[in-house]
């Protein structure tokens, strides 16, 4: 029976295996026993450490290349690593620095914001930095405005709490003067602003069950345009995604095939959007090594996320995308400073907005 088989490794074999891996991180080249013997600082011979390494191997943390003697770590053995053996120090000043410095404090919507994120990951890991988009739903209404179009129809202007502008074109039954579009915006800039777009759909629903309510008394004739100005959120659910070509210098991922079926996936986004709403799901740190993922597309890559919101109000993740191979003691300290300062730079423009 192989002693690792449940994971629960003694003290040598952990230490041999942080070695390991530690070593094959930095390198990318398997691991011998020989120089395992030199790094791990233990009194042991090569055949000591070469049992131990077949011991790890079967437990399935460690696997043989056929070209090398040597052993690299399986997505099982560096999952352990992670987990149990890696220790996460505080990310470096000059890392904190440099991150702080590419968030400027003033930013003209969110969405620049989250583009401004997605380049910086990128840029501080060399892999892919992906950052979700909120639906504009999720921030509060700031304004309304209305503004008259021909054949009954109205522009509704909205305009939000993180400056983001949309314009939306609702039909009416008949065309209203502009003495009622400026009573209704006045109404509910009055009523509603600082609400978000489902909590004023939910307000207009009981004041339209009332009879004789406030909304009907004031609003006549424009209860229809009312409603269809905060008709339910449409927009499509988006990712970022900046220095996907950087994964094209890691021999781990040079197959051509793997690559096209990677790139195809930034492309079409739609697994990468569904893994990243799972994240959002779980607040804090995720981590997906190879195949934990789910997706193919994915298999040989190590995805590490974090979420981000505003106080009270979880309303994205974002991450990088890079080999399994990678400095996880550095790629996890970074994505968790990041959505601390994205999340900061939100609430600051909430408190101000």
């Amino acid at each position: 029976m192989n002693p690792f088989s449940g994971h629960d490794i003694d003290a040598r074999a952990r230490r041999l295996l942080r070695t390991l891996i530690s070593q094959y991180l930095s390198d990318g080249e398997p691991v011998g026993s020989r120089t395992l013997a030199k790094s791990s600082g233990l009194e042991v011979s090569p055949a000591t450490i070469r049992n131990i390494m077949a011991d790890l191997e079967e437990a399935g943390l460690v696997s043989s290349p056929h070209t090398s003697a040597g052993r690299i770590p399986t997505p099982r053995g560096l999952r352990l690593f992670v987990d149990s053996l890696l220790e996460l120090k505080p990310l470096p000043r000059d890392d904190m620095a440099r991150l702080q410095g590419g968030l400027p404090p003033h930013q003209t919507t969110t969405r620049d914001l989250l583009g401004n994120v997605s380049h910086l990951l990128s840029a501080m890991t060399h892999f892919a930095g992906v950052v979700t988009v909120p639906r504009q739903g999720d921030f509060p209404l700031r304004h309304i405005d209305f503004v008259n179009l021909p054949d009954a129809r109205v522009l509704v202007i909205l305009v939000f709490s993180d400056n983001q502008v949309q314009n939306r074109v609702v039909q009416l039954v008949r065309p209203l003067e502009s003495a009622e579009l400026e009573q209704a915006a006045n109404y509910l800039n009055a009523q509603f602003a600082g609400f978000r777009l489902a909590d004023i759909r939910a307000h207009l629903a009981t004041e339209l069950r009332e009879a004789g309510g406030e909304l009907n008394r004031l609003l006549t004739g424009v209860v229809e345009l009312a409603t269809a100005s905060f008709s339910a959120d449409e927009d499509a659910d988006d990712v970022l995604v900046s220095g996907q070509t950087n994964l094209m210098g890691y021999s781990e991922l040079a197959d051509i095939e793997r690559l096209r079926d990677l790139f195809d996936a930034f492309q079409q986004k739609r697994d990468l959007l569904q893994l990243m709403e799972m994240c959002v799901k779980a607040p804090g740190v995720r981590l997906f090594i190879g195949e934990e993922s789910g997706f193919s597309a994915l298999d040989g890559c190590s995805i590490v996320t974090a979420t981000y919101g505003t106080k009270g109000r979880m309303l994205g993740a974002i991450g990088v995308i890079g080999p399994t191979r990678m400095a996880y003691e550095r790629v996890i300290p970074v994505v968790q400073a990041t959505a601390g300062l994205l999340s900061d730079a939100l609430n600051r423009a909430a408190a101000t907005s």
